[in-house]
């Protein structure tokens, strides 16, 4: 669809006269991690529910590798062109990781297209240092991946390619057992369906993010959920607490042994959950 003078790909499951959720995922993330199987179940309890490939991502428009022609500001554009072109006035929304901090822009910002928020695997304001001295830094670990200088993979290659991002989605898993071989699947999918790879694994990651929002987090006055895994190496729990306490009203639900992720073992709790804060 056009959105936001855009191209972006957009799917939806369910009725569109039931409540819609918009589902907007993080970094370098195609819709297709918006598992089908967790939308079917959410379409099936009467949501109508949308998932799309933001710019960079999947089929939606690509720009040149590590030259990126839009900001954070614009993807949030682009999630009220999704909206608009399908004619919702306010849906729920739902983002995970920088889905998270693009729903904390798009609530503030246009807080009469949003009726609740649930904020997962995110941060209100980022990883832990001088600007948020409060918040836990992201684990030892994590800080050495960051640290590494090794050369990216060769993102032409879809053999490598499938490696890389194997290996890159284990040191964000929490301590559930890793279906290597769904992932790999899913992952393929994924890259198979993708414009330019090499764009989609570093755009993101570039983008001006605009102003803290943290600040501002006190003005949110729709219903508010945060899920978040206890063994998230990104943000640990530390961050999930700071939004709870600074979202009014926001309710807390961790999901034990999760990490910077919302594995199908963490369904049964978040599922409901998000059902629960859209039904208000």
């Amino acid at each position: 669809m056009r959105a936001n003078e855009v191209e972006l790909c957009v799917e939806t499951f369910g009725q569109a006269t039931d409540p819609a959720i918009l589902l907007i995922h993080g970094a370098a993330a195609s819709m297709d991690f918006w598992e089908v199987p967790f939308c079917e179940r959410l379409a099936a309890a009467g949501r109508f529910v949308i998932r799309y490939d933001q710019r960079d991502t999947g089929r939606s428009v690509s720009y040149e590798p590590g030259k990126p022609q839009y900001t954070q500001a614009d993807l949030v554009g682009d999630a009220v062109g999704v909206l608009d072109t399908l004619g919702i006035s306010r849906a729920h929304v739902v983002g995970i990781s920088m889905g998270g901090g693009i729903a904390q822009r798009l609530v503030l910002d246009h807080p009469d297209r949003v009726a609740s928020v649930t904020f997962i695997s995110t941060s209100p304001g980022g990883p832990g240092g001088a600007s948020n001295p409060d918040l836990p830094p992201m684990s030892e670990k994590l800080q050495a991946v960051f640290a590494d200088e090794s050369p990216d993979p060769d993102w032409s290659d879809p053999e490598a390619a499938l490696d890389a991002l194997i290996e890159g989605e284990q040191i964000f898993a929490g301590t559930f057992p890793y279906d290597e071989p769904a992932r790999r699947e899913l992952n393929a999918t994924m890259i198979a369906r993708t414009n330019n790879l090499a764009a989609a694994m570093t755009n993101h990651w570039i983008i001006d993010g605009g102003d803290p929002v943290r600040p501002r987090l006190g003005e949110i006055a729709v219903p508010a959920l945060v899920l978040h895994g206890t063994e998230d190496p990104l943000f640990p729990v530390g961050h999930a607490e700071a939004m709870a306490r600074e979202v009014p009203g926001a309710r807390l639900v961790l999901l034990e042994g999760a990490g910077h992720e919302l594995p199908e073992q963490t369904w049964h709790v978040a599922i409901p959950e998000i059902l629960a804060v859209t039904e208000r």
